[in-house]
């Protein structure tokens, strides 16, 4: 898994990030979702190294094998302008100043935070399977409480941490077949930390609360993306179905925005790594 690839132990401050990057050209920073850890790009990578790409995949704050501070009451140190704040130092730190960007699921709030934070440094950014967390909140109905209860599950206090650590294997389930056998065990031994656990939970807890806060005050200062966009989406997940086309969401935040679905599930990186690779290939080629 990575052959080829270096990791590193990078200190941005507030956390240690673990990151892991190989490869020749311009540079493409890759965030993953939850409850992933950078592991699940690693069929993509060695795609995107072989379009002429150097590609750089961390795991975000608390997540996998990265560590951040404690929680705080109101969540800002697992904001995600905390954590787009760590992935901007990390491409300094490795010698990247203007590089491309990426987000899955929770890596999609942190990549939008990461391009309206610090836009000098994205020279395009891809969204893959998310749209703004306000603007998911601002759409909330019977049938997003039902398909994404755990976005308010996981904001309670400390009961989630209960339920979820008393038993992780069963509240978190994979396919090593599926996945990859390296990814899979990564991934098990990450969900069974329950340092990790907290740290992801903190994610919902910051998504409902200090993150909504900052998109909204985007929206109010008119803040845009200046950047070209690409919306990628799986066409076997459901947000097409709850939002219809997630470009349309993402024209309120930019002016260049262009994507396509593609057949897969949720995990698109490690269910259909070729067409997104493609996709992602063809976007931040110069």
């Amino acid at each position: 898994m990575f052959e080829g690839f270096t990791t590193d132990l990078v200190d941005v401050g507030e956390a240690s990030v673990f990151v892991r990057h190989g490869g020749e050209g311009p540079p493409l920073l890759l965030l993953h979702g939850h409850p992933r850890t950078s592991a699940t790009w690693h069929r993509v990578a060695p795609l995107l190294v072989r379009r002429g790409f150097t590609v750089v995949c961390p795991d975000l704050r608390g997540y996998g094998r990265s560590r951040g501070p404690a929680p705080a009451a109101d969540h800002a140190p697992h904001s995600k302008r905390a954590v787009a704040g760590d992935m901007a130092e990390v491409m300094r730190a490795l010698g990247h100043r203007r590089f491309g960007l990426v987000g899955h699921d929770r890596g999609v709030p942190v990549a939008l935070r990461l391009v309206l934070d610090h836009p000098e440094a994205v020279t395009r950014v891809a969204f893959v399977d998310g749209i703004p967390l306000s603007e998911h909140l601002a759409r909330a109905d019977a049938r997003f409480a039902t398909a994404w209860w755990h976005w308010f599950f996981f904001a309670q206090p400390e009961i989630p941490e209960r339920v979820i650590n008393a038993d992780p294997d069963a509240w978190y389930r994979g396919d090593a077949r599926a996945m990859g056998q390296e990814n899979y065990d990564e991934w098990r031994a990450a969900t069974r930390n329950p340092d990790v656990v907290r740290a992801m939970l903190e994610d919902y807890r910051a998504g409902l609360t200090v993150d909504r806060r900052h998109e909204e005050e985007d929206r109010a200062r008119g803040a845009r993306i200046g950047c070209p966009v690409l919306v990628l989406w799986s066409l076997r997940d459901d947000l097409e179905d709850l939002y219809g086309d997630p470009r349309a969401v993402w024209r309120d935040w930019a002016d260049d925005v262009r994507g396509q679905g593609i057949d897969a599930g949720h995990h698109v990186a490690e269910e259909a790594p070729g067409p997104l690779s493609d996709a992602l290939g063809d976007f931040f080629t110069p």
